[in-house]
Formats: C-alpha cells, structure tokens, sequence
C-alpha cells in the first residue's frame, strides 16, 4: 500500500501538470506562512502596547487558532485595536484555511492523485516488455465470453477502451483495461502493437475498419479479425488490412445446416482437425436403439469411435455401459473413409424429403438457407416480415408463434426446426411451443447471450449456437500455437503436448476420461496423425494429442495436467469457421 501510495505521488508531482500544480500549491503555502508571520509580529507589538507581554510562540499559537476559527479565549485584547486586529486575522483566516487552502488542496492535489488512483486501474499503456498478447476494442457479448478463455489458456490480454469511467466500471470486474481512443496511432503505439499476438475488433463496421486502418500503418504483420455485419463490409475491411473477418450469422447458418439431421440417420460433420472429423448421428428408428456403446460395434465394424452422446441438448462423455434411446444423438469421431462407412451401414433408416422449417427470416436465417440449399436440402421459413423475404416460393409471411402459420410451413412433417430470430426470449418461447407440438422433432436455436443457453436446453431445444461461442471459437483457432475447434455450444476439439507423467503409457492407463471428462480422439506424432486411436495405444513423449470435451472437462485437463500447447500456425481456410474474408457466398438480399 505505501509503495503504491509512493508511485502514485511520485507520478503526481513529475507530470507536467503536477509540477505547475507543485509550483501553485508551494506559493500558495510561502504566502499563507508569510501572513501567519506578519500577524504575529503583529501581535506581539499590540500586545507590549497593552502592557502585555508574551513570546514569540505565543503569538503563532495565537495567530493560528483565531485565523483557524477555534478561538480558545485564553489570550485576548482589551484595546478596541486589538479587537479590530483580531476581527482582522479572523476573517483573513476564514478565507485562506477555511475557502481558499481547501479549494487549492482539492484542485491542486487530490484531484490529481485521484485521477492518478484512477489511471492506476485504468492504464495509458502496456509494460515495454509485453508481448504476444491480444488486443480487444469492445466488452460485448463476444469478448465477454473470449476473456475468460484468455485467461484460462494464459493469454495475455488488454482492452482497449476509451471513456475513463466504462474502463473503471470494467477494471472493478476484474478485467484488464487500457485507456486510449481507437482512432490515434499512439494509443496502439503505448500498447505495443507491434509485439501483439493478435488485434481482435468487435465493434461496428464502421469503426472496425478504423482501427484496422490505424492498427496496421503501425504493424504489418500482427493478425487483425474484425467482425462484419454487411456483407458490403467485407471488402472495405480487407482493404483497410484486416486479416481475417467473421460473418457470425454466416458461420451460425453454416453450423445449423451440419447439425441438421434432416430425419436420416447418416453422419453430420459438425467438426473437422486435420484428418480427423468429428460428426452427429441420431440413433432414432436405428438397430443401436437399446444397445450399450460397448455392445454397438461401432469401433470394431465401422471404424468409427462414440465420444459421448447428446441427449436432449445435454452432452455425455462416452461409457461403455451408456444405453441409446431413441432420443440420443451420438457423437462420432473418425476418418471420412470411417464416416463414410457408417453412413453405408445406416442410410436406409429413417429418410424424409420433409423441408426443414427456418423460424426467422433475418440475417442467420436466410444464411442457414443458403446453407441448406447448398447441401440440396428442401427449407421452409417463417417470417412476418414481408421486407425480408428473400426466398417468396419457399416462405410463409406471418407470426412463428400462430399455429395455423406453422401448419401451413409444415412443422406437422418436418425433421428439423431451426429457430433464428433475433431475440432470445422469442426463441425460448418458440422452442417450448414446437416441443409441446412436436417431441419428437429436433430443434436447433440460435442465442446472443451465453446465459441464455441452459434455458433454451431446458425448453427443449437439441442444439444451441451463441454468438459469443461461435466467436470466442472463431478466434481461439485463429490465434497462433493453439488448434481449437468447437464442434457444438460448450463442446470443443483442442490439442495438446502429451505431459510427462503420462509419457510412454496407454490412454486406458493414463484414465484422463475418468480424471477430466475429456476423450483422446487422435495422436499426433512424427508419422502422423492416428485418428480414434485404440486405448491400448502408447502415448510418445513429445507427441500431440486431440481431444474432446466440454469447456468444464477441458478446465479440468488443464489443472491436471498443464496447458501446454504446440505451436501451430494460423489454420488453413478449409475450418469454416477460420475462412477468410474473400471467402463468401451471399446473395444479393444481404447486401442491403
């Protein structure tokens, strides 16, 4: 506490606003000590006039409690000139001590150590030696989710915010905040751009091709990802030098549209690492109903691996006594040769050329049409908008919450709904009322606040997708020396370096299911990669593994065993959701 009491003063008085304040205050003090002399000698003299005598002391002491309005009584004048010259130092007194040294004291002193105080917990900029680190201009409903991984990954990170009072208000969560403006080039200079793992913008378009614009004249190689809302964004984006921009409805559209089961029982690619493919199944109307994982013979006949299950929007780590119902759907791990395999075994089982029924027309909707389409699969949407009805032949106009509307979509006949609207208590109440019309449809939705996910599992929905997870995804795997991939809401792949305690033993030995939750789905070493690898398999000392699990399980591998990760490069294009910006396919009705 005194240390930084000392910082903090030592900052006060060396700026060049607390040397002027300096100077003010000491004049202010020479006069205030030069007119407590004055008036004792003064004193002394009246006094000696009277016939009283007193020492020098006296006269200060007496000086000083008339000029502070305490007034003891001990000493006073009997002459009326003595009277007049104490009404003199009193009302002298109550203007320096009582108005003028407080107003000073305050305006010369404690307002710059509390603007100091302040600047404490809100920086002008980063130690000279910080590198590697990520920048962040937005607390939104991304980065809010983001920061915590951040930190969970050990990710150095700052926040780039410019008003003083929003970065105290978030430097008091716990949140490690900058102050500067986004637009000035020395903002980014104190931040040590130049040394940046990554500038991640998440504010407008217009002000994230700001600070791309301004982020790059001071770094040319540090990586920019600006998210985009217009799809006429995108360009100006590029051009300004971001490196990599995210279309989150297009990415939440895509993701629907491979977790769309469609009422067949083949495999849905949700998730790719390398050769590696993590995909969905439902079990419903299949032979594996009423099996044991362990008597299904996935592994031994397909080649694929079960790594948990999904029921009901609640996901399960794998266990060789795990029963299937009607409802699971089984999350896969394999090769596309071992996908493909699987599909052969399971084509025939329940198929449905019924359309999917799209419950909002907006910006994600009409994505996951797109996306639809592009899989040739038939869609229905519901919009009561007219203004946005890209698709008039394969649209119903009116209210989603209006029985007869969704009759007249077909949600009697469809597999899969798919609810997109733009708000989450909407979406939560449409999901309630196609459950209670449907239990046995699958129901995907979209959510913007992570908070809102367990209610919508709670509702019934089978799959959700937020913003902040697509984002917070998008992000981690664009980040240099990490490879993570979320396959589903809360679900993700992420590799790393095997630990040393568990060099040279079998994953059945190693336990890291039962210890953490999470599933070894691959090993990497130098003669590649063996995807859905036996548990009796040996685990190298310096090898890479993948594995899955949820944000919890992953939490738990990282206390038990370290975060150490191997340093990979920025992705390839092939993830969906690390495309580049010149990869995009809209249609001209986004574009207004």
């Amino acid at each position: 506490m005194l240390k930084s009491f000392t910082a903090q003063m030592k900052s006060v008085v060396s700026s060049g606003r607390g040397r002027r304040n300096t100077r003010v205050l000491a004049r202010f003090f020479v006069v205030l000590l030069v007119l407590i002399t004055v008036y004792s000698v003064c004193f002394h003299l009246l006094m000696l006039r009277e016939g009283q005598d007193h020492t020098w002391l006296t006269g200060f002491y007496w000086t000083l409690t008339v000029m502070s309005t305490l007034g003891f009584g001990d000493i006073t004048f009997h002459t009326d000139l003595g009277r007049v010259f104490s009404m003199v130092v009193l009302m002298s007194g109550m203007i320096f001590l009582l108005v003028l040294l407080p107003f000073t004291f305050i305006e010369f002193f404690y307002e710059p150590w509390m603007a100091a105080q302040a600047e404490s917990r809100a920086p002008r900029d980063l130690p000279a030696n910080t590198r590697d680190h990520v920048l962040l201009t937005s607390h939104d409903v991304v980065t809010s989710a983001l920061i915590p991984r951040l930190e969970q990954h050990r990710h150095p990170y700052a926040l780039v915010v410019p008003e003083l009072e929003e970065a105290l208000r978030l430097s008091d969560l716990g949140i490690k905040v900058v102050l500067g403006d986004l637009d000035d080039p020395e903002t980014w200079r104190r931040l040590r751009v130049q040394n940046a793992a990554m500038v991640a913008t998440t504010r407008t378009d217009v002000a994230n091709t700001s600070v791309a614009l301004t982020v790059r004249q001071l770094a040319e190689d540090v990586p920019i990802v600006a998210s985009a809302a217009d799809e006429a964004s995108v360009d100006i984006l590029t051009l300004a030098g971001t490196s990599f921009v995210l279309r989150l409805e297009e990415m939440i559209g895509q993701s629907f549209a491979t977790r769309t089961l469609g009422g067949d029982a083949m495999s849905h690619t949700i998730g790719q690492f390398d050769e590696l493919l993590i995909a969905e199944a439902t079990a419903a109307r299949t032979p594996l109903v009423g099996r044991t994982l362990k008597n299904s013979g996935l592994r031994e006949h397909v080649g694929v691996t079960v790594v948990g299950v999904w029921e009901r929007g609640r996901f399960e780590p794998a266990r060789p006594d795990m029963l299937i119902g009607e409802n699971t759907v089984l999350v896969l791990a394999g090769t596309k040769e071992a996908l493909l395999q699987y599909d052969e075994s399971f084509c025939i089982y329940g198929p449905t050329s019924a359309p999917v029924l799209i419950l909002g027309g907006g910006r994600v909707g009409r994505s996951t049409a797109r996306a639809l389409a592009r899989q040739d699969m038939d869609f229905r949407i519901v919009e009561k908008v007219p203004e946005r009805v890209s698709y008039p032949e394969k649209t119903v106009v009116g209210n989603a919450a209006d029985l007869a509307i969704l009759e007249a979509a077909g949600i009697r006949e469809t597999s899969t709904v798919i609810i997109t609207t733009h708000d989450d208590d909407m979406n939560v109440y449409l999901t309630i009322y196609c459950r209670r019309l449907r239990p046995d449809v699958q129901i995907l939705s979209r959510v913007r606040h992570e908070r809102n996910v367990a209610p919508l599992h709670r509702a019934g929905a089978d799959s959700v997708l937020s913003y902040a997870s697509m984002g917070v995804g998008a992000i981690m795997n664009l980040l240099g020396g990490n490879k993570i991939v979320m396959v589903a809401e809360g679900l993700d792949l992420f590799e790393a370096v095997v630990p040393d305690e568990l060099a040279g033993r079998t994953i059945a030995e190693c336990s890291i299911r039962e210890r953490t939750g999470c599933s070894v789905v691959a090993v990497h070493t130098p003669d590649g990669m063996k995807p859905v690898p036996s548990p009796l398999e040996t685990l190298p000392a310096g090898a890479h593994i993948v594995l899955i699990g949820t944000a919890d399980s992953e939490a738990r591998y990282l206390e038990s065993f370290g975060g150490t990760r191997p340093a990979r490069a920025v992705p390839s294009d092939r993830d969906p959701t690390t495309a580049p910006a010149s990869q995009r396919d809209l249609d001209p009705a986004d574009r207004s």
